[in-house]
């Protein structure tokens, strides 16, 4: 009796009393700058590609909104000639002249955008400019008088701190979620560009290109990407920083592409076990795998097997760290790399040079080759790309995923705009070719694709059975 006695006098103490009342309350946050959030919906014509649902949820009505989950892996399928406004995502005005910010994945394959605000008005947008490599997408509209959003330092973000998401999530239009900062900085599979903030605010299909805001209203990120096995939220949440976001809109509104900075290397994660092997006291820095002939870093006189340590006074304290410092360079700059080699520390000068752009305009160019309309045992349709081409890409050989039926290759992570350089051991150079060698694997077996993305290649791997060739 005398412990339930003490048990409810400490539960009802003043001390808990006032932990409870500090509990956030967001209510003037949402009041304040919520108009500034807005939908993002799009009509698709003829020959477009809408998003297909994930499996879970194929049995959803038309007018469902489309899905943006975690690396943007949809599953596309032919569009009707005309379809109705569907929800893409949101977005917020950073401008009282018009200016939106979302992501470039909720905009770039649309044909015609509407932006839809608070105060329920509806406005086209044009893209002013997107980026693949951020996701960042800048779009406008023509209005004056809009209420924008304060921005932040995300940089003052405290793990732990409290955020809040406004979006469409599933095109309920203006819903709130809040949670913690879970992590700061982090590195995700194939986006090297970004420092991402990690959250546990629940994040669903629609809320793409939302902002992330702070306690004090001001927005420190972009919600981009979430990581799930369902296509709903699972707790974890990635945001865009804002200061990357910003960057990277600036140059799109200059100039309509943004300019970023390479060397021509390849890289790995220096482990504890390399860096003993090669005589490092800590495992600090980028390995360099293999450097690109003539390139920037090869002219420079930096060699495989060099652990890059510092880049134009930067520490380079992880490889995730190398390609974020060089991409925010200014090509045609000139810097010192700190290197270890052979047990000893060395600097080398090196003129940075420029990565090719990768925007909307100039994929729809690729289009342009020798086309095929064949969809294979991989519901791909593929075109060989011509010599020009190549040229730009900087490869040998290759086809471009031109258009996709959903199945196998869609869930193992194929987009449009992809280049498939190889099928398991073989180069690939003309459809007719990589479907004879398709058609040569048997059901259950294993293959792996050679897949050039943007400025990365890597093996996509799936299991090919009957059931899989189209869903």
């Amino acid at each position: 009796m005398f412990r339930l006695i003490v048990l409810l006098l400490f539960l009802y103490t003043p001390s808990s009393f006032a932990q409870t009342n500090q509990l956030p309350d967001f209510t003037g946050l949402v009041e304040k700058h919520g108009a500034a959030v807005v939908n993002i919906s799009a009509v698709q014509n003829s020959n477009a590609v809408n998003n297909q649902a994930l499996p879970e949820i194929q049995g959803l009505p038309e007018n469902s909104p489309f899905y943006d989950f975690f690396k943007r892996h949809m599953q596309p399928f032919p569009a009707p000639r005309r379809s109705e406004p569907k929800s893409l995502g949101s977005g917020f005005i950073i401008s009282a002249d018009g200016y939106i910010l979302t992501n470039a994945h909720v905009v770039e394959t649309a044909d015609e955008i509407t932006v839809k605000l608070n105060d329920k008005r509806e406005f086209t947008a044009e893209i002013i400019g997107t980026d693949r490599k951020t996701d960042i997408a800048l779009i406008k509209i023509n209005a004056t008088d809009l209420p924008k959003v304060t921005q932040g330092n995300p940089e003052n973000l405290k793990v732990g701190e409290w955020v809040v998401a406004i979006g469409s999530p599933f095109g309920f239009e203006h819903s709130v979620t809040a949670g913690i900062v879970s992590a700061k900085g982090r590195s995700l599979a194939q986006e090297n560009y970004v420092p991402f903030i990690q959250t546990d605010v629940a994040i669903n299909p629609g809320n793409s290109g939302g902002p992330l805001f702070n306690m004090r209203g001001e927005v420190v990120g972009i919600n981009s990407q979430i990581y799930s096995r369902t296509g709903g939220f699972m707790g974890l949440s990635f945001a865009i920083p804002i200061n990357v976001a910003t960057e990277i809109a600036d140059q799109l509104k200059a100039n309509g592409k943004v300019s970023r900075g390479r060397i021509g290397v390849m890289i790995q994660e220096v482990t504890k076990e390399l860096a003993e092997s090669f005589g490092l006291s800590d495992s600090n820095g980028a390995l360099v795998v293999s450097v690109e002939k003539g390139g920037p870093a090869d002219q420079a006189g930096i060699k495989p097997r060099d652990i890059i340590l510092k880049f134009d006074e930067k520490e380079v304290g992880t490889s995730a760290d190398l390609p974020r410092i060089v991409g925010n360079t200014k090509p045609k700059s000139k810097v010192s790399i700190e290197v270890w080699r052979e047990g000893a520390l060395k600097t080398i000068k090196v003129e940075v040079g420029e990565t090719p752009s990768d925007d909307a305009a100039e994929n729809r160019k690729l289009k342009q080759g020798k086309k095929t309309n064949t969809s294979n045992r991989l519901g791909l349709a593929l075109s060989e790309i011509n010599d020009e081409q190549k040229k730009q890409l900087e490869i040998a050989n290759g086809l471009l995923v031109e258009d996709m039926q959903p199945g196998i290759a869609s869930r193992s992570g194929i987009r449009i705009g992809d280049i498939i350089l190889g099928l398991n051991s073989k180069d690939v150079k003309t459809v007719e070719q990589f479907n004879e060698l398709l058609s040569q694997v048997k059901s259950g077996k294993n293959i792996a694709l050679l897949v050039k993305r943007s400025d990365i290649t890597t093996f996509i791997t799936m299991k090919l059975t009957d059931d899989d060739k189209k869903d």
